[in-house]
């Protein structure tokens, strides 16, 4: 136990000049030795500090040769540090006060891709998750020669993917509390944004079922426009899935909407 405080007590002696010495820097005035130290903790990692002694450092330098890679630097340190929302902010801010940077392309870049990665799972809300999409097409559209597009267009891809099963879910939650409206607003929404979508036939298949039971649940005099319309539903669900997942449950609710119709039509005689 003895050892043990005495090397913790001989590690405390180390650190504590080291501390104390960067607290008097940054009540310092000295700007050119803050400026330096910025830099020498940023190139150790300790990103920290490079920040605090960047925050004091980025208005005295400013209209300088040297506040451009202070603002590139700085931008940096809050990417290295995973605080990816101030990364972005500041990788954008840099390409908004230098249009005509060295940095232009790389920041422009790494705003969106500080984005993405702030991007949080499908479940929560997906904000940022466009706002990723909207910067990285804005780079593709300016930069189209960059030798990033295409992990910008990957990672669109992958954003997109990410937006398209939140849209699933929402469908299939509302389509099972029985909201079949906007189940079926909700799904075909996903076919107009996402054509190309995995989802296509499971979307289909629920579009027919929502579309079977709102009839079913209609009033009596709503009910034949209704099954009609579950019906061309079908007829679009076969013609693209003749040998479908879903086709036995398909046919199904085929002879019960034909069922209903026929015995509408007999005792419409």
């Amino acid at each position: 136990m003895i050892k043990k405080i005495t090397v913790l007590g001989a590690l405390a002696m180390l650190l504590f000049p080291s501390c104390s010495k960067y607290q008097q820097l940054l009540k310092s005035n000295d700007y050119e030795e803050k400026y330096q130290m910025a830099f020498v903790y940023y190139n150790q990692g300790d990103y920290y500090r490079s920040i605090q002694l960047f925050d004091q450092v980025l208005p005295f330098y400013r209209g300088t040769d040297r506040a451009e890679t202070i603002a590139y630097t700085y931008a940096y340190a809050h990417y290295n540090q995973k605080d990816y929302m101030l990364a972005s902010f500041y990788f954008k801010k840099l390409t908004t006060n230098y249009p005509r940077s060295k940095y232009l392309e790389e920041c422009t870049f790494m705003s969106a891709y500080c984005k993405h990665l702030d991007s949080p799972r499908h479940s929560l809300d997906q904000s940022s998750t466009e706002e990723a999409i909207e910067e990285l097409q804005f780079f593709i559209n300016k930069f189209p020669g960059s030798e990033r597009v295409d992990e910008a267009n990957n990672l669109i891809d992958n954003l997109r993917a990410k937006l398209e099963l939140k849209a699933m879910e929402m469908a299939r939650l509302y389509y099972k509390m029985e909201n079949y409206n906007a189940a079926i607003t909700s799904l075909n929404n996903i076919l107009k944004d996402f054509p190309d979508t995995d989802f296509r036939e499971e979307v289909m298949i629920i579009i027919l079922k929502a579309r079977f039971d709102y009839a079913d649940k209609s009033i009596e005099n709503k009910k034949e426009s209704r099954f009609k319309e579950a019906l061309e539903t079908y007829d679009n669900y076969i013609a693209q899935f003749p040998s479908g997942d879903y086709e036995h449950e398909a046919n199904q609710i085929q002879r019960n909407i034909l069922r209903y119709l026929n015995s509408y039509s007999k005792s419409s005689l």
